[in-house]
Order: C-alpha cells, then structure tokens, then sequence
C-alpha cells in the first residue's frame, strides 16, 4: 500500500525549490539535497525524474527561460505606449528583481552545467540571452512606430540595456537598486545610442 502525501507536478514542486533554495543560499548552496529537503520530498524523488543534478538544473534554468514568454509578449504589446525607457525599465526590473541573477551566477559557477546547456543553448547564458531577445524585439517594434531612433543596432542595444541592469542588480547579497536608478541607466543607454 503507497504510503507518504501525494506529489503534485513534481517538476514544479522542484523548481520552486530551486528557486528559494539559489536566491537564499546561492550557487553553492544549490545541492540535490538542499532543492529536495526544501520541497520536503525525498531525495530519490529528484532523481526519479532527472537523470542526475545536471540534467535537473539544465532543466530548471530552461523552464526559467520558458517563464520569460509571457513577460515579451507583455513587453512587445506595450510598444507605442508608455515611455520606451520606462517600458525598458519595467522589463528589466521584473527580468532581475526574478531569479535571473542568481541564475546567471549558477551557470558561471557549474561547469557541467554549462555543457549541458550547450546542448540545447548555444551561446550565452539562457536567462540573460532570452531578455536581450525581448528587448531587441520590443526596440524593433518601438523604432517601426517611430520612438527609437533608426540608427543604432537593437541587439547590440539590447545587449547594452542587459549588460547595465546586470552591473546594478549584480549584488546578490545588498539592497537591489531602486526603479529610478534602473532607469537613469536604462536613459543613459538610450541617450547614448541616440546620440
């Protein structure tokens, strides 16, 4: 006779694990123990479903990436509206104020974990390369309307506005930056790229 609670989506119950896990404790903390003891299941249950930790996180990193679907489709509907440097803001805000930094901090960290991601991934980290396409999307919509500047190239653009938002929200362990100062950088980029 089955003893024990059911599980839910079990994949879910694990990443959601994952997450609190790596946002409390960081890349080092982020053990199959760890992720399993916060899901309160035991730890066979993860690797019943993944074919070991790796796979696991390749997994979680890549749902992680899938998440961002709705938040571009949000982003790409909102150009002619708003502000393109407060839409900008918004998004970037929303894509680090998630687990992205953590996120990108785990792939810098797990060598074997970047191999696997090669597989499916071919360049970059998942989670920042995916926010760059987002934002390349929207710039591109916002230029066909006229609100940004035929000139400068969108993904070097959006690459730029990525790259800044990381330096701001870097710090896992301080206060994360404040919206205004998200978007005196997000300004900066733009101004610069206009100029």
């Amino acid at each position: 006779m089955p003893t024990g609670v059911a599980i839910r989506d079990v994949r879910e119950q694990l990443f959601e694990a994952a997450d609190r896990v790596l946002l409390r404790d960081g890349p080092s903390g982020l053990t199959s123990r760890a992720v399993t003891t916060e899901a309160g299941v035991a730890k066979g249950v993860l690797h019943k479903h993944f074919a070991d930790f790796d796979d696991f996180l390749a997994s979680f990193v890549l749902d992680r990436v899938d998440r961002m679907a709705p938040q571009a489709l949000a982003l790409r509907s909102a150009a002619g509206t708003g502000t393109v440097a407060g839409n900008v803001t918004d998004a970037l805000v929303a894509v680090f104020g998630s687990v992205a930094v953590a996120i990108v901090a785990l792939v810098t960290f797990r060598d074997e974990l970047r191999a696997r991601l090669r597989e499916t991934w071919p360049a970059g980290v998942p989670v920042l390369t995916e926010a760059a396409r987002m934002l390349a999307d929207y710039l591109e919509a916002e230029r066909d309307r006229g609100r940004v500047a035929p000139g400068p190239d969108v993904q070097g653009l959006a690459g730029m506005l990525i790259g800044s938002a990381h330096l701001l929200f870097a710090d896992r362990t301080g206060p994360p930056p404040t919206r205004a100062a998200v978007e005196r950088a997000v300004c900066g980029v733009l101004d610069l790229a206009a100029g």
